[in-house]
């Protein structure tokens, strides 16, 4: 039930609605702006399009004589059309040039495939035209290939001096763009001012109608920038938000009464008695945060962050194991059936020595299973489940849930968070990720939680030796593996991203993967993204078992897979991934007795960021350094592996060019919830407007729930 308020409606209405948009150009709207959701892409809605900001600006203000226009830039020039060379006979195929003059000298407009009636009409001899585009040396003379726009004076006197550009997908020209946002921008209703006046002020930004117009007419090239005042106020309306809905996100949390559950520490010590290492000071630390969380009358909101190899599991298992001493259940969530069922595997043998009884839940099993594991977990006679968002499903039923444990949050929305803590009396809650974050990142992804680092290797792990290498050797790696296959060693094979496109990564998957079959005949597998649940499982798990001993595959292996006696990484075009990415990749290594080497294999010639990337990971195996390191190097937007990975990616903000912004967000929003914590003052209304409008309802949810 959605209370949103009447005066938003605009927003949220369709794009296929605005004057002039077919429903052929609808669809195409749709694809480049709808936001995925569940059961399908939802249609592009007025909103998306407004917030769809321009990527570039056409600079039309420059109109030089023909002789003093510079080459490859925007101009418009006045001419008189003197020629029509029409292709004629068995030249019919050739371009359509027109010759135009001004009194410093000519130029050739050139049409490739072009309708000879609209030159003549467009371009009638001795008339005089401005004629936009660029103008290039062809066999020494000026020419101009396609002018993006010919006007005559009428036409002029409209052509605006900036243009925006703007992202576009295949058969969606930019003037349906221009029209389209020209229509959004009329469309945008009055709203209440939910900026507190004195920071509007300070920083001299417009109101919101405003910076939308602003910043889809720009009036100079400067106007892109991220610290144009229009940018920046949008940024900062998007940051508020954020911060607003984790705030309240966290409050609601905070205020629903927590469980005391101290744990007496049998089980938890029987479990480290057993262990055949020392945990590290990291991980100590954590645990004594987890068990302070788990013991209070407050409900626990804990991320642990750990970087690759440093132990989460052994928290997991140690935290869940505190919940049971108290005579309640844990529930461990993984994004994925293989991850899910590698902590069970994990867990098994450590929790049930001890006299745990661990389930898997996961959406595999077969009815009349479900149906006994679900009759156990509501009967109490199970301790621990163990399971993928199955564990979510409306019909499950915990005996006495008292710890969730959440791994690899970032795959993961909030919603499934609550969800999971709803199936309980005052759940706690533990997230832990292998992807460490960088703390403004932090902030702004998981404002609502208190964290942990466990920023130390566990002892015994080998460091890995990491090598950047052209793709032109590729010949030499292949000898490499050979010799190494032979002594037995293991390999993965990790082929490159083409960015959203899931059937070019397939395609090179399969490619290599049939190339490398030539020289290792079937010891090679192959695990991609389209595979179905079960054949993915079956190619991980003939590598697990090493009946093959390379595994081809795209990026579904980065996260916590854990094959101990993979001692090769081979990252192909290692140039495409971020710096996190190949941190992850490579972490899928060194974790058993054996050396293990990480070869990144580069297509040249390299950019300078690629570069960089490359050097830093050779550099370092800490993975917070890296994670700072890739935040700078390339912005928030991919920072936790993909885009679509479930992080409130922000579409107006830049979290490195606005982090000052982002400060001002979260003292203004925890200056606001102080005075007004359930937003009924003037100014609270307006920000209930501000959290529909940047579609963070769930908070408002909250708001009426709590």
């Amino acid at each position: 039930m959605s209370m949103r308020p009447d005066r938003l409606a605009p927003f949220f209405g369709g794009v296929a609605a605005l004057p002039g948009v077919g429903p052929k150009t609808a669809k195409l709207f749709d694809r480049l702006l709808a936001r995925p959701v569940a059961g399908g892409a939802q249609e592009a809605r007025l909103l998306d399009l407004l917030f769809h900001l321009p990527s570039n600006v056409i600079d039309r203000s420059q109109r030089p004589t023909i002789a003093a226009a510079p080459l490859e830039t925007m101009v418009v020039i006045k001419a008189r059309v003197v020629e029509h060379r029409r292709p004629q006979g068995r030249y019919a195929k050739a371009p359509f040039r027109v010759v135009v003059e001004d009194d410093t000298g000519d130029i050739e407009l050139v049409f490739f495939l072009a309708n000879p009636d609209w030159i003549e009409r467009s371009l009638p001899i001795g008339a005089t035209r401005w004629i936009s585009g660029r103008i290039e040396l062809y066999d020494g003379r000026r020419q101009m290939v396609h002018p993006d726009r010919v006007l005559d004076e009428a036409g002029l006197a409209k052509l605006p001096p900036f243009e925006a550009v703007y992202g576009l997908t295949e058969g969606l020209q930019a003037r349906y763009v221009l029209r389209a946002t020209d229509a959004a921008l009329e469309r945008i209703p009055a709203l209440p001012e939910w900026q507190e006046a004195s920071v509007l002020a300070a920083n001299k930004l417009p109101g919101f109608a405003e910076a939308l117009r602003l910043a889809h007419r720009p009036d100079s090239a400067q106007a892109l920038s991220p610290q144009h005042p229009a940018r920046q106020r949008l940024a900062l309306d998007e940051l508020l938000a954020s911060q607003l809905a984790l705030r309240l996100v966290r409050a609601r949390m905070r205020r629903l009464p927590g469980h005391e559950n101290p744990g007496d520490g049998r089980v938890v010590s029987a479990i480290e008695a057993a262990l055949p290492f020392q945990l590290t000071g990291a991980q100590r630390r954590a645990l004594t945060d987890i068990r302070a969380d788990m013991a209070s009358d407050k409900r626990m909101l804990r991320l642990v962050q750990g970087d690759v190899g440093s132990g989460k599991t052994i928290i997991g298992a140690l935290a869940m194991a505190s919940a049971v001493e108290c005579g309640r259940q844990a529930a461990l969530m993984a994004p994925t059936e293989i991850l899910a069922r590698q902590h069970y595997e994990r867990l098994q043998p450590l929790l049930a020595p001890v006299g745990l009884r661990v389930a898997l839940l996961i959406g595999r099993l077969k009815s009349a299973e479900r149906k006994t594991v679900h009759a156990d977990i509501a009967a109490g006679a199970i301790d621990i489940v163990v399971g993928t968002h199955a564990l979510v499903q409306s019909d499950l039923a915990f005996h006495d849930l008292g710890l969730a444990v959440v791994d690899e949050q970032h795959r993961f929305g909030v919603q499934q968070r609550l969800a999971l803590s709803a199936k309980g009396a005052a759940v706690d809650v533990l997230v832990m990720t292998a992807t460490p974050i960088p703390r403004t990142l932090a902030l702004t992804a998981f404002g609502d939680m208190d964290s942990s680092a466990l920023d130390e290797k566990p002892p015994g792990r080998k460091p890995i030796s990491t090598r950047a290498l052209p793709a032109s050797r590729i010949g030499e790696v292949v000898a490499g593996l050979q010799r190494a296959l032979a002594e037995g060693a293991r390999a993965y094979w990790v082929c490159p991203l083409v960015e959203e496109n899931e059937d070019l990564d397939l395609a090179a998957a399969e490619a290599r993967a049939a190339d490398l079959r030539h020289y290792f005949g079937d010891r090679v597998g192959l695990v991609h993204g389209r595979m179905k649940g079960p054949e993915k499982d079956a190619a991980m798990e003939a590598f697990q078992r090493g009946d093959t001993q390379i595994l081809v595959a795209t990026t579904v292996i980065e996260v916590g897979v854990d094959v101990p006696e993979a001692t090769i990484m081979v990252i192909e075009h290692a140039e495409r991934f971020g710096l996190a990415q190949l941190h992850q990749l490579r972490g899928r290594v060194g974790r058993g007795a054996g050396e293990s080497s990480c070869l990144l294999l580069y297509k040249g010639p390299l950019s300078e960021m690629a570069g960089a990337r490359l050097m830093t990971l050779r550099q370092t195996e800490d993975g917070f350094r890296i994670a700072e390191e890739d935040l700078r190097l390339r912005g928030e937007g991919e920072i936790l592996g993909t885009r679509q990975a479930g992080l409130p990616g922000f579409r107006l903000a830049d979290i490195i060019a606005h982090a000052r912004l982002l400060a001002i967000a979260r003292d203004d929003a925890e200056l606001i919830l102080r005075r007004d914590p359930e937003l009924t003052s003037e100014r609270g209304e307006a920000l209930r407007a501000l959290l529909y409008l940047f579609e963070r309802d769930e908070a408002i949810r909250l708001l009426r729930a709590g």
